[in-house]
């Protein structure tokens, strides 16, 4: 049984609502000059942050003389920024800045073992093993901090690359400390490694909306303006949020629209390149506004969620819901090309 403990979908409806003006535009079907009549729709998801008792993910670290730290995660970022996002993570634990950790991320010779990025699973996954694997290492590091102070680990205080004791406000510095541990007596490494595997899944929440304008007399849809609003806990990198989020409106609106396997008789595909399989280019792009709206996931690094597949579900059925708004017919296979639009539209004429 999976319980839900974060959600403000409701929020989300009611922001994205505002943006798109619903209440002004939904059921009106303005004109939109010559033939074309403009509608809004909406629709809205749930994710999942990974695949609970199967995701497994593992990090280790190691502190250097000067301070500072390498992370080595089997997480890969695929282009979604998670080498920044778990650099992040671990530096929020340390205090110290995030130049300050070196990131080696999914070498397999190297690193530990992650099950990959799939499931929306690293943030919320592989955020947690950093996470723990941060902890051990900074109580490690206090404890080095507590022979320097000469007090007890419970009492020091550890930021911004400093274990202070606040009783007798003296300090040492991250970096006194790895010299110690590496040069001076019992000399060692100070380092961690943890893994994690989560039993629950908790799910993001997104609300997106569609303005699209359909020409009555050949079926074409342009899609005007575009707006998401999604619960994703507490971002830990809102502009790395945001770009996950709209390259998947682009993603999602591009396969609602124009992207469609064609195959002959033989199976074999007939548009195979880019020329015949058409997606959507920076030319094709409508406005994108994308709001984040914060809620706290307890068992998420720092109360995060996922982010990384929810935003690509909804462009399809918000453009749907749209066209209908619009001109009132339904359609259900995808792509919603002009030819389908106008089909449908002679047969409402008809009946």
């Amino acid at each position: 049984a999976q319980t839900i403990n974060s959600c403000r979908l409701d929020e989300c409806i009611d922001r994205g609502g505002r943006e798109i003006d619903w209440a002004g535009k939904r059921g009106k079907r303005l004109p939109s000059g010559g033939d074309r009549v403009t509608g809004v729709g909406a629709a809205v998801g749930m994710q999942g942050s990974g695949i609970p008792l199967v995701d497994m993910a593992s990090a280790s670290m190691k502190m250097n003389e000067d301070g500072s730290f390498n992370l080595l995660v089997g997480a890969t970022d695929i282009g979604t920024g998670s080498d920044t996002i778990l650099a992040q993570i671990a530096a929020e634990v340390l205090g110290v800045p995030t130049d300050r950790i070196i990131v080696l991320s999914s070498d397999t010779d190297i690193t530990p073992f992650d099950t990959g990025a799939y499931a929306s699973s690293t943030t919320y996954v592989s955020g947690r093993a950093v996470q723990e694997c941060a902890g051990k290492l900074l109580s490690e590091i206090v404890t080095q901090a507590a022979a320097h102070l000469h007090a007890k680990p419970e009492t020091l205080r550890a930021g911004l690359g400093r274990v202070t004791d606040p009783r007798s406000k003296k300090s040492v510095s991250y970096e006194e400390i790895a010299l110690t541990a590496l040069y001076g007596k019992n000399q060692f490494q100070p380092q961690a490694s943890a893994s994690f595997t989560p039993t629950e899944s908790p799910p993001p929440f997104i609300a997106q909306f569609a303005e699209v304008t359909v020409d009555m007399k050949t079926g074409a849809v342009e899609v005007k303006k575009f707006v998401s609003c999604a619960d994703c806990g507490v971002p830990i990198n809102p502009k790395l949020a945001e770009g996950q989020i709209e390259g998947s409106v682009v993603n999602g609106i591009s396969y609602a629209l124009t992207e469609q396997y064609r195959f002959d008789r033989s199976g074999r595909m007939t548009n195979p390149s880019f020329w015949d399989y058409k997606i959507y280019t920076a030319a094709d792009i409508p406005e994108i506004v994308t709001i984040l709206v914060g809620s706290y996931e307890d068992s998420g690094p720092f109360g995060a969620k996922s982010i990384g597949e929810i935003a690509i579900n909804g462009p399809a059925p918000a453009i749907a819901n749209a066209i209908f708004d619009a001109v009132g017919v339904r359609i259900f296979d995808l792509p919603i090309t002009p030819q389908k639009v106008w089909e449908k539209l002679k047969q409402a004429k008809k009946a």
